[in-house]
């Protein structure tokens, strides 16, 4: 990554987490072992991102389909989930990331929504990196929001352009994902940033979460390097 310019390295990365239950059952291990294994992850991306110069990164860390899984593990996440907010927020406030939350997080109850409120005020003035974390989140239910949006506020069908909409979802002033990631080999989106990612760059790799660290973070940004991007045009 040394010889990489700025101007390669992607503004933007988004980050689907998987793999932690795969891990988990190659050691014998319960998936609650896998997904406290991907928080060390978590911790180790940022730290990456920042290090390579991204200025935002946004990490599908809880979809609206895992509340189909069995209660236990909705609750283990869930349980990691505060312990992580609780105990990794000042290390994240000191490194100068700025928290955001998408996605409907009513849903993780009166006492999570407010802590995370309160996160996304105690960082909201930190420049060094926005660090997006999609929890309870699902992008056809974002576009679909979006729409009632527009609908609610009375806008002339004729006036609603694609600039207008995507001010009505849930990333409303956060750029587009530059490059997307998978990990475990799976090579599909799973609902994520449906609109947002129209025009990013896609990155598989067959590392599952929980080993996934900052050689494999700057691989994926080394491949978008070497990409020509186009946003449907002809390159000139």
């Amino acid at each position: 990554m040394a010889d990489l310019s700025l101007r390669q390295v992607p503004p933007h990365v988004a980050i689907i987490m998987d793999g932690n239950g795969r891990w988990a059952a190659a050691r014998g291990l319960p998936r609650v072992a896998g997904h406290r294994e991907g928080a060390k992850a978590v911790r180790r991306t940022i730290e990456a991102a920042i290090e390579q110069g991204v200025r935002y990164l946004t990490l599908f860390a809880f979809s609206s389909e895992n509340w189909q899984r069995p209660p236990a593990e909705v609750a283990d996440l869930t349980f990691l989930l505060k312990h992580y907010l609780r105990n990794e927020l000042a290390e994240l406030h000191d490194q100068g990331v700025c928290l955001k939350i998408i996605g409907d997080r009513a849903r993780f109850g009166d006492t999570l929504s407010t802590e995370l409120e309160a996160a996304e005020q105690k960082t909201a003035y930190n420049t060094k990196l926005t660090l997006v974390m999609a929890l309870s989140y699902g992008g056809r239910a974002d576009i679909v929001e979006a729409a009632r949006r527009a609908l609610a506020a009375g806008l002339d069908p004729a006036a609603l352009t694609e600039q207008r909409f995507a001010g009505l979802l849930s990333t409303d002033g956060i750029p587009d994902p530059d490059l997307l990631i998978r990990t475990s080999g799976e090579q599909r989106i799973s609902n994520f940033l449906l609109w947002q990612t129209a025009y990013s760059e896609l990155f598989f790799t067959d590392v599952l979460w929980p080993d996934f660290g900052a050689d494999d973070f700057a691989k994926a940004v080394e491949v978008y390097a070497t990409r020509e991007r186009r946003f449907g045009a002809r390159p000139v």
